[in-house]
């Protein structure tokens, strides 16, 4: 062999060699998927490799949101006062009326702390039910420490909401979003004041939606809705009324129970949807009570248990039973019948009673849906026209009382509910306490007024209107009051009437 014929074999050796290294390695690498991140995001994940500074991918930070509804989610403080009593004293041996505390001392006693979130910048706040539930005083703090003293526009129980409003402008507010559009999976905050730690943000994922935890088991007429939102966001006492948000700041839900058996929280808490809450307080805003519009069935979740107990086997896995119709509803005039199975609601699929009463409850007395519903083992669509619990179709709205002042104190009537539950024949009801003479003599909100003794004796009140008319005519006289607080504690006090 020559050495050119050498040299040549060589290099056909190793041009061979190298060829078949790099089928070896392009067969064992596998193509890379490819990434959805822009070139910006991208540049960010070399920057992170290159130890350089890393930027966090637009749609998982937590930061942006957190800004945006922070300083629109408010702690709620309500409260109520009352005085004890003492030993007797020659007033009251001679008069035959109730004792009272000593030097008048107020004794204020917390009913609730919780959270609430604005949504308007004129000072609309919407909160839990359960955390204003009979407060006669509802304080508001801001996150930059501001104070208001909020007055209650409306509650609903049946979905454990209530609208607050406080005297004020230009203040931060959350935007509604639709708790349609989330998803199971997605990113959500819990904005709220847990354990009276203000402004406290906490992040987790939307864990289901639709849940029904009985937790609204004493709401009347069983109108009550529970088709919460859970996440798994931390959310503890205080949280309740507090925002549930995604990632854009957009309100999702109101935070309003947790699943404990400790009182704290242990993993799961749930959120009325943010469609439900918009709805509820346009009613309030406008109505003052909310507009429930009724189809008028009575139903249950499909599952093997309700097929066994009815001995028939269903043509779906998930749906809702109706197992009676009412008469005069929308659902009988609509064609619906015992035995049908609902499975969707104005297009959109409706498997659960909880998802089904969450739809209908968005509705008001005279509006139209379309349910979609099985019948031996057939499709059909029928239209229905809801109807309110009295069984035809207005709109009710709520009476407001009838007020009246005098140096400072706003007075209503009694309602007839409360007079029948105290046992009591009339009175007037202390409404707001301005201040001044009045409150250190010990008027209180939610004290009710029964009797006025002055130096023409002792007079009783039987409504608002004639307690003003007593007051007017006793110019520069001490009088004393007399009456109860709505708890049937009884108490008197002294003020001057100018």
């Amino acid at each position: 062999m020559t050495k050119r014929q050498f040299f040549i074999g060589m290099f056909l050796a190793s041009l061979i060699g190298g060829m078949v290294a790099l089928a070896g390695v392009s067969f064992f690498i596998q193509p890379q998927p490819q990434s959805n991140f822009d070139e910006k995001q991208q540049t960010s994940f070399v920057n992170l490799l290159s130890d350089k500074n890393f930027t966090i991918p637009d749609g998982i930070n937590f930061v942006t949101s957190a800004e945006i509804v922070t300083p629109a989610v408010v702690h709620v403080n309500t409260t109520i006062s009352y005085s004890g009593r003492q030993q007797r004293d020659p007033l009251q041996e001679f008069f035959q009326f109730p004792q009272r505390d000593g030097g008048n001392q107020e004794r204020p006693m917390p009913m609730s702390s919780g959270s609430g979130v604005i949504i308007s910048a004129d000072g609309y706040i919407v909160t839990n039910n359960h955390v204003v539930d009979g407060a006669t005083k509802v304080d508001i703090s801001l996150e930059n420490n501001k104070r208001y003293v909020a007055k209650i526009i409306g509650t609903d129980p049946t979905t454990d909401l209530a609208l607050l409003k406080i005297e004020a402008t230009g203040l931060p507010f959350v935007k509604f979003g639709d708790s349609d559009k989330t998803r199971i999976g997605e990113w959500v905050l819990a904005v709220g004041n847990p354990f009276n730690l203000n402004s406290t943000v906490t992040a987790g994922i939307i864990s289901a939606k639709a849940r029904n935890i009985g937790i609204l088991t004493e709401v009347e007429n069983n109108l009550q809705v529970e088709s919460f939102l859970q996440t798994d966001a931390v959310v503890n006492p205080g949280n309740s009324g507090g925002a549930l948000v995604n990632l854009a700041g957009e309100l999702i839900g109101i935070n309003t129970a947790i699943a404990t058996k400790t009182g704290s929280y242990s993993g799961y808490s749930f959120a009325v949807p943010s469609t439900l809450v918009k709805k509820v307080m346009d009613d309030l805003m406008m109505y003052g009570t909310v507009q429930r519009g009724l189809l008028g069935v009575n139903i249950r979740d499909i599952s093997p248990e309700l097929g066994e107990f009815l001995g028939k086997e269903f043509p779906v896995e998930q749906g809702v039973y109706i197992g009676g119709v009412n008469d005069n509803s929308g659902g009988k005039e609509a064609g619906l019948k015992e035995g049908d199975i609902i499975i969707g609601v104005d297009g959109r699929v409706t498997n659960s009673v909880a998802n089904l009463q969450e739809m209908v409850a968005r509705k008001r007395p005279g509006d139209k849906v379309e349910v979609e519903y099985i019948r031996e083992g057939k499709t059909y669509k029928t239209t229905a026209t809801l109807k309110n619990f009295a069984g035809d179709t207005e709109i009710v709205k709520k009476v407001i009382p009838k007020t009246f002042e005098f140096e400072g104190v706003v007075f209503e009537d009694i309602k007839a509910s409360l007079k029948e539950a105290l046992r009591i024949q009339g009175g007037a009801v202390i409404s707001t306490v301005s201040g001044g003479k009045w409150r250190s003599a010990g008027a209180r909100p939610g004290f009710i007024i029964t009797s006025i003794i002055s130096s023409d004796g002792r007079v009783r009140v039987q409504g608002a209107e004639e307690l003003i008319e007593i007051l007017d005519g006793l110019n520069g006289e001490e009088i004393v009051v007399l009456g109860m607080f709505q708890d049937g504690t009884e108490y008197y006090f002294e003020v001057e009437v100018d």
